[in-house]
């Protein structure tokens, strides 16, 4: 039961549909839970097969009709489980900024706004993110533990990767500038201009090398060989960065999938009493 001398704010809902739903709609491992989440996942599957199937002209022409309305049945669905999720916890607005009440949102937009803008129901593929559900409906912990490691890796890199990146365009500025001196001259090279030429230096210090543009005087080609040789030491950077913060998150974490009743989040240790993130009262598992 929750505890009468905590913060009515922070006590978990009270009624009992809301307490049951709740359990069916965010718990893993509950039969109930693990039925619905299966049963949401094959839902996701086959909208998404529907519009990838809708995209082809041979089976528009012959199954268009049917195709539309499947699609509008299976958004439908997924606005009343959305719907459901914000009514089943306390504190709706918070679970509708993280990232699966997001993910949930653009995934049933797309579809209604392809009323006014046809086509644009495609976007709907979207909902192939709401799949990471799969991790815990699966009871893999392991993954869900590592897939929050790398969340929070990210996210400690964020200030290093933001200098790495503003010295990356500062560094493709300048060669592009260059670039521009040293071919500009030559109309058929494409070096037309210096955003032109910024392009250029982008696409060949990432490796990706279009071919579109290439110098063709000798101190261009140089210049260009260096930037190519620089662009695989550079590939290495963020790498080693992310990799850092991983290894120096990863030891001796355990991640839970039991959810908060209040703001939905996860990674609560079974035997909690309180949410570690809005600190409303955990309900037992039924």
């Amino acid at each position: 039961m929750p505890d009468p001398t905590a913060p009515r704010s922070t006590q978990a809902p009270k009624t009992p549909w809301r307490h049951e739903l709740h359990t069916i709609i965010y718990e893993a491992d509950t039969p109930a839970g693990k039925l619905f989440d299966v049963v949401l996942l094959v839902a996701i599957l086959a909208s998404i097969a529907a519009v990838l199937l809708e995209s082809v002209v041979s089976i528009r022409t012959e199954y268009g009709e049917q195709l539309l309305i499947a699609e509008w049945i299976f958004t439908a669905l997924f606005t009343i489980e959305y719907a459901l999720r914000l009514m089943t916890v306390r504190h709706p607005t918070r679970y509708a900024r993280s990232f699966f009440g997001i993910v949930d949102l653009l995934s049933i937009l797309p579809t209604y706004i392809s009323l006014f803008f046809p086509g644009s129901h495609a976007l709907v593929v979207i909902r192939g993110l709401r799949l990471l559900r799969a991790f815990r409906v699966l009871k893999m912990a392991r993954y869900v533990g590592e897939s929050h490691i790398l969340f929070i890796a990210l996210r400690h890199s964020r200030p290093k990767i933001t200098v790495f990146l503003t010295g990356v365009l500062s560094i493709v500025v300048i060669v592009g500038a260059l670039m521009y001196l040293i071919e500009g001259d030559q109309p058929d090279t494409g070096f037309t201009s210096i955003p032109q030429s910024v392009y250029w230096a982008i696409v060949t210090m990432t490796t990706v090398g279009y071919g579109d543009i290439s110098p063709t005087t000798v101190v261009g080609k140089t210049v260009a060989c260096a930037v190519m040789i620089l662009g695989y030491a550079i590939i290495a950077v963020p790498t080693g960065i992310v990799s850092a913060e991983i290894a120096q998150i990863a030891a001796n974490r355990k991640i839970k999938t039991r959810a908060c009743n209040a703001c939905s989040a996860e990674g609560h240790d079974d035997d909690a009493t309180h949410c570690k993130h809005c600190g409303a009262v955990l309900h037992e598992r039924t």
